[in-house]
C-alpha cells in the first residue's frame, strides 16, 4: 500500500507540474557548425549531430553559413531574421572567427570589429529576452614538429574570452577543448576527425582530399558532444531539455 501511494503521490507532482514552454536554440557561425550539401559528404557541421541531443520541447535552427564572419553574417541579412523569431527564453549558440581573423578574404573583421560585432549579437539576443552563449571558433587541426597541437586562433579566440568575461556571456571554449582532443588522439589517428580521404575513396572527392579544418560524421559529432558537455557543466536550463 505504501508503494502505490508513492507512486500515486508521483503522479499527481508530475501532473501538476505545468508542461516545459517549447524554445528553439538557433545557431549562428560559420562552416565548422553548419548544415552541409550532400555533394560535399562526408565533410559534415557539428550542428548536424547537435539537433538529436534535445527532447521535444526544443528546436535546433542552425543558421550557419559556410565563409560567414560576424559582419557578413549581419549584412548578408541572416541576422536580422532570427532576432525577429526570436521568443523569450530561446538560446543563441555564436561561433565565428575561422573567417573573420583571415585578412586576405572579403569577410575579414579587424579585432574591434569582431568585438563590437560579438556584443551586438548579445545585445540583440538579450533583448529578446533570450540566451546568448559564445563559442571560441573551434581548432584546427594543425600540429607542429614534435607532434604538439598549435592554436591558429588565439587572437580571435581570446576576444571571445575576453567578450563572455565583460558581458558575463556563458562561454565554451571550442578552440582549447579541440585541441586537447586532437592531442589526445595524436598526429595520425586525429585524422579520422576530419575530412581526410584518400582518391577515389569517395566519389564527392576522386582527386582525394585533406582538409584539416572541416569534420567528417565522426569528428563532428565528437565536437558537438563536447558542447553538449559545456551545456551541462554551466548549469543552463537548456540541460534539463537533454534527451534522456
Amino acid at each position: 500500500m505504501k508503494r502505490l501511494a508513492i507512486i500515486g503521490l508521483m503522479l499527481l507532482i508530475a501532473f501538476a507540474l505545468p508542461p516545459k514552454k517549447k524554445i528553439t536554440v538557433w545557431l549562428i557561425g560559420d562552416s565548422t557548425m553548419s548544415v552541409k550539401a550532400t555533394n560535399t559528404y562526408p565533410e559534415t557541421g557539428w550542428g548536424m549531430p547537435f539537433v538529436y541531443f534535445f527532447d521535444s520541447t526544443v528546436t535546433v535552427d542552425n543558421r550557419a553559413q559556410n565563409g560567414r564572419s560576424t559582419r557578413t553574417f549581419m549584412e548578408e541579412n541572416r541576422w536580422a531574421p532570427v532576432v525577429a523569431a526570436m521568443q523569450e527564453g530561446d538560446y543563441v549558440f555564436v561561433q565565428f572567427g575561422h573567417n573573420d581573423e583571415v585578412k586576405t578574404k572579403k569577410s575579414y573583421t579587424t579585432e574591434a570589429e569582431f568585438k563590437a560585432n560579438l556584443v551586438k549579437y548579445i545585445s540583440d539576443t538579450r533583448n529578446k529576452k533570450a540566451n546568448p552563449v559564445l563559442l571560441t571558433p573551434v581548432a584546427r587541426r594543425n600540429f607542429d614538429s614534435t607532434g604538439h597541437v598549435v592554436g591558429t586562433h588565439d587572437v580571435y579566440a581570446q576576444i571571445v574570452r575576453d567578450v563572455a568575461k565583460e558581458n558575463n556571456v556563458p562561454l565554451i571554449d571550442l578552440d582549447k577543448e579541440a585541441q586537447a582532443l586532437y592531442q589526445q588522439w595524436g598526429v595520425d589517428k586525429s585524422k579520422l576527425l576530419f575530412n581526410h580521404l584518400a582518391p577515389d575513396e569517395h566519389p564527392n572527392y576522386p582527386k582525394g582530399k585533406e582538409d584539416n579544418t572541416h569534420f567528417n560524421e565522426l569528428g563532428a559529432r565528437m565536437i558537438a558532444e563536447i558542447v553538449l558537455k559545456n551545456i551541462k557543466t554551466l548549469g543552463l536550463e537548456l540541460a534539463e531539455r537533454i534527451r534522456k
